[in-house]
């Protein structure tokens, strides 16, 4: 009989690969947003797809793959909801904090898990996401606080990741591996011209190149292989669960790259999101690792 491959129990090693690949993302937004006065958040949007594109077409080389194709229309979508996504998101933490714009953005697959289950249980987490959304958008109470258009902005960003989520799953039953490579492309085809053209400066520059190379890294390659790993070791509901700290990892690098802060009730509406995150993917029905993977945006 045929030995079962010997399974790592180390779940430490991968909550610590998934902290890693959490810091590496934000702190990839934070250097993004540390040159829009270089290059604007259309700039850095055409960097991060382009430079992220090449390096996911390397590693995965999805020409060597094996696939089955035959569903084209939803890796277009697939693609065009990730250019989308990073477009907005970029436009959205011009003017918003960026543990608020992740906060706003992660309604997105939080729709996605909500919509997917009707049990009584839900309408909890539908009651915390709701009203941490009432407390962070600046409707009829503070509205000094959180600039509207970049509100709206990191929710169109979160529809997109919605879209992203539901197309990326038919796309990836035919396209596998290299569904996020191609995807990825398909974005920068699109979004690359559109930044470059309403980039405030040249953004290909020697100056600027190493930097948006730092920003693919941080942003797509290290998080991406690291969250590769992490789901090797855990299982799914508990890497969902700790996915949920998005957003207070995004408010930490804020607060620690670009100085930004966040008042108790802002703090309290990210709790109340990360709870509903964490809460409805604890509560959810199993679901297998590939599935938490095509949920994260890379």
């Amino acid at each position: 009989m045929t030995a079962a491959p010997a399974k790592i129990h180390n779940p430490l090693v991968a909550v610590a690969m998934l902290l890693i690949a959490m810091l590496s993302l934000q702190g990839g937004a934070a250097l993004a947003k540390s040159i829009f006065p270089l290059v604007g958040s259309q700039g850095v949007t055409a960097l991060r797809l382009s430079m992220g594109s090449i390096i996911l077409l390397c590693y995965f080389r999805p020409w060597r793959l094996t696939m089955r194709g035959g569903n084209l229309r939803s890796l277009l979508i697939y693609g065009v909801a990730l250019g989308c996504m990073n477009y907005t998101f970029y436009l959205a933490i011009r003017t918003v904090p960026l543990g608020v714009a992740v906060a706003l953005e992660f309604t997105g697959p939080l729709a996605v898990a909500m919509f997917s289950s009707r049990r009584a249980i839900d309408f909890i987490w539908i009651l915390l996401a709701v009203t941490g959304l009432w407390f962070l958008l600046p409707l009829g109470h503070s509205v000094s606080s959180i600039d509207l258009v970049g509100a709206c902005y990191a929710l169109i960003a979160g529809a997109c990741w919605a879209v992203y989520i539901l197309a990326g799953q038919r796309a990836g039953s035919s396209y596998g591996p290299g569904t996020a490579a191609l995807g990825s492309t398909i974005g920068a085809l699109i979004f690359c011209p559109i930044g470059i053209a309403q980039a405030q400066s040249g953004v290909f520059t020697l100056d600027i190149l190493p930097i948006g190379l730092g920003i693919a890294l941080l942003s797509s390659a290290l998080p991406y292989s690291l969250e590769m790993m992490a789901l090797t070791r855990l299982p799914a509901k508990t890497f969902g669960t700790l996915m949920s700290l998005e957003p207070a990892v995004a408010a930490l690098s804020g607060i620690l790259f670009l100085g930004e802060h966040l008042t108790p009730l802002q703090w309290t509406a990210l709790a109340a999101i990360i709870a509903a995150s964490a809460g409805s993917t604890l509560t959810a029905r199993k679901r297998s690792k590939l599935d938490a993977l095509k949920a994260e945006p890379h």
